[in-house]
């Protein structure tokens, strides 16, 4: 892993500039930029929730189930952090029941009928519809419940300050020379050094590196071997 510090000494080193040609604040936000895109790409090839380790509370938020309240929304978690996408939904099945998870549905493509039928019934949610990061619950709740909705979420990763030398990104540490290549990259392309091409070579294979360690990340999943038996004839 790499520090905060350690990245921006990486990006002089391959960029041949100081803090005076390039600004440590604007390492700061080129890094943090990538951070976000390598993030993303995280996001699209991992077989289970990628989060940064900086976060100091759980990937889920809690809020309250309030009776003929069918549609809740979420943009930021309870530290402020912004909320990039849900990928899991739980209920309680009464005011102060245990949690049930809810099936997920497309009202665009296969919608309950409870949710396109204009009778409002009440009673307790078993679906849920998302929409941006709105959820839509197929049984409107008949019953007020405190911390009643658990919703599971993707969120921001925390952003690179120019104070914060010792800030260690949240991705997978082997993943962290996308940090430096990127930014490096970038600066050598926009001011025509010699050593872009090489840079880009090099970005391009951390971003590889980003889909091979994410792409392999499904621990709670036990893998089997087949053995495919030919009959002798």
């Amino acid at each position: 892993m790499l520090t905060a510090t350690q990245i921006y000494d990486k990006i002089d080193r391959c960029c041949g500039t100081d803090s005076t040609s390039y600004p440590l604040a604007d390492k700061a936000v080129d890094v943090t930029l990538a951070q976000d895109e390598a993030f993303l790409f995280a996001l699209k090839t991992a077989g289970w929730n990628v989060d940064d380790f900086n976060h100091t509370k759980d990937p889920f938020i809690t809020t309250d189930l309030v009776a003929s309240q069918r549609d809740y929304h979420f943009t930021y978690d309870e530290q402020t952090n912004l909320i990039l996408g849900i990928y899991k939904v739980m209920a309680k099945i009464s005011a102060s029941g245990i949690y049930k998870e809810l099936k997920p549905v497309d009202i665009q493509r296969n919608p309950p009928s409870t949710m396109i039928d204009g009778d409002d019934a009440t009673g307790v949610p078993t679906v849920y519809d998302k929409t941006s990061n709105g959820i839509f619950l197929d049984l409107i709740p008949s019953y007020d419940s405190t911390k009643g909705l658990k919703v599971f979420i993707d969120r921001e990763m925390l952003a690179f300050a120019s104070t914060d030398t010792t800030k260690v990104s949240g991705l997978d540490g082997l993943t962290h020379d996308y940090l430096y290549l990127k930014p490096s990259y970038e600066y050598t392309r926009d001011k025509g050094k010699q050593n872009v091409n090489r840079l880009k070579m090099d970005m391009l294979d951390a971003r590889k590196k980003i889909d091979e360690r994410y792409g392999r990340r499904e621990r709670d999943i036990v893998r089997r071997l087949s053995v495919m038996r030919q009959n002798n004839k």
